[in-house]
């Protein structure tokens, strides 16, 4: 019984880690990193969006998740590692950030071939 579980096994891991596509996994971490999703602040698609519009010194302000869509890799897994303000913390693994970087880059390739 052993041997037998052990010769199937590979076919359950396959199962799996194919259970969900890519870009499915990319939209759920985007919806929900860990308890907040990203679109509450950068938007649906990351375009930047507008938090939270508030008076100080009798001056009208806005509090703005910036856009993340045009960011290169680098840029974007550093905004992701390092601490800055009003942006939760979410101890990303590479992969995750990856998935992320996927997910909000996805419209990125359409609008270049719309473009030629």
């Amino acid at each position: 019984m052993k041997h037998i579980i052990f010769l199937i096994s590979p076919f359950f891991l396959f199962a799996a880690s194919s259970f969900i596509t890519p870009m499915e996994y990319s939209s759920q971490l985007y919806k929900n990193p860990r308890g907040i999703g990203c679109q509450h602040c950068h938007g649906e698609n990351g375009e930047g969006k507008i938090v939270a519009n508030y008076v100080e010194k009798k001056q009208k302000k806005s509090f703005k998740g910036p856009a993340i869509n045009k960011l290169d890799y680098n840029k974007f897994y550093i905004a992701l590692s390092k601490r800055v303000d009003g942006m939760p913390r979410y101890f990303l693994i590479n992969k995750e950030i990856e998935a992320l970087y996927l997910f909000v880059h996805k419209n990125n390739e359409k609008e270049v071939k719309n473009e030629k």
